[in-house]
């Protein structure tokens, strides 16, 4: 690239349909499955033949990143969701692995912890926990219906070593279940993130208040992930720009510069960053783009999130913009979304009513092309 950004004559433009070594794992396209919430596991977090199905069908992405998977029960706050914390979610998610690489794909695991967005309903009347003692805004999902969330009880220094010590777990739990990595889900407004954005992070100690401190406990929890299963086997996920369930920054520019210098001195797999465009019709950005900056910063695989079509996440790949295009709601629909972009056939329509619902309608039964 020239000083201004522009490609340097000659070069070749990497294509969505090029291969692209991610750490250990050798993705066939750039067309990347984005995590995405699907509610189809069951009440105890234990992943089930369906989602097998659903996974083995979509196996054609580069590299799918599964729906968040909690690593807890303290960090599990959304009705059917899916766990990886016991023997039985362990032996659920081998069923869909094994499923996904007999159709060729790859798979990665994201590692979940919801932090103050799980309601009392989830955790038997206790609370919370968080960064600090915060409450977020708006209703909570429950069994029940929508219910209010309750304040968080801010972490102890030992409970944070604690919830360190879950990820360890989850990420080693997850290679014996067959997962090729990890992904860190640092993103969206729940625990990783509260710790890191200054809207619901008003610690006094070496995990509050400067931003030096505030990413601490990504770092500890990414280290913790590295030292478990590799740094080639580890992907993080962060959402830089725009207000999720009540979380933000006052500086996201530096903050996520500064957490992007410091997880490419860990040399982790890949960087993903979920950051609205403008035409995203379910989130906004509230300030020009980050993830240039984040570019620079980051010396590993760069993952952009949210938004794209086959035509935009082209441009952004020929710009240089970034390595690979995570795609979530068009995977819900286009189980063989790769091969659209490639043939151009349209796209088809998704019926959000059937986005959380536990059945096969609406997750298993969308056709592939003839």
């Amino acid at each position: 690239m020239t000083a201004d950004g522009r490609p340097v004559a000659g070069t070749v433009m990497p294509s969505l349909f090029d291969p692209v070594t991610i750490g250990a794992t050798v993705a066939p396209n750039r067309i990347l499955m984005a995590p995405l919430t699907r509610s189809r596991a069951t009440r105890s977090a234990v992943p089930t033949p369906l989602m097998a199905q659903y996974y083995a069908q979509r196996a054609s992405a580069g590299l799918i990143v599964s729906e968040a998977t909690a690593i807890s029960r303290q960090g599990l706050g959304w009705p059917y969701a899916p766990g990886i914390w016991s023997e039985d979610q362990v032996a659920g998610w081998r069923v869909v692995t094994r499923a996904v690489h007999e159709a060729g794909g790859r798979i990665f695991c994201q590692l979940w912890h919801m932090g103050r967005m799980v309601a009392p309903q989830f955790l038997d009347g206790r609370r919370s926990v968080s960064a600090s003692a915060t409450i977020a805004p708006g209703l909570a999902h429950t069994y029940d219906g929508k219910r209010a969330y309750a304040r968080a009880r801010a972490l102890s220094l030992t409970g944070i070593r604690n919830v360190v010590n879950e990820y360890r777990q989850a990420a080693r739990h997850a290679v014996l279940a067959g997962f090729d990595g990890v992904e860190i889900h640092g993103a969206n407004g729940y625990l990783v993130d509260q710790f890191l954005r200054s809207s619901a992070n008003r610690r006094r100690d070496r995990y509050g208040g400067e931003i030096g401190n505030r990413i601490n406990f990504l770092l500890e929890t990414t280290e913790a992930v590295v030292e478990e299963i590799g740094r080639d086997r580890t992907g993080v996920r962060l959402s830089p720009n725009g207000a999720y369930y009540g979380v933000n920054d006052d500086e996201p520019e530096k903050l996520f510069v500064a957490a992007a210098a410091a997880l490419s001195s860990l040399g982790i797999a890949f960087l993903e960053i979920r950051e609205p465009r403008p035409e995203d019709t379910f989130a906004k950005p509230d300030r020009p783009p980050i993830h240039p900056l984040i570019r620079k910063a980051f010396q590993g695989v760069l993952v952009l999130n949210s938004g794209y079509d086959g035509r935009s996440a082209q441009d952004a790949l020929s710009r240089r913009e970034a390595d690979a295009i995570s795609f979530g709601r068009p995977f819900i629909s286009n189980p063989d979304l790769p091969e659209r972009l490639r043939s151009g056939k349209p796209l088809a329509t998704r019926d959000i009513t059937t986005w959380y619902t536990q059945g096969a309608a609406g997750y298993t039964d969308y056709p592939a092309l003839a």
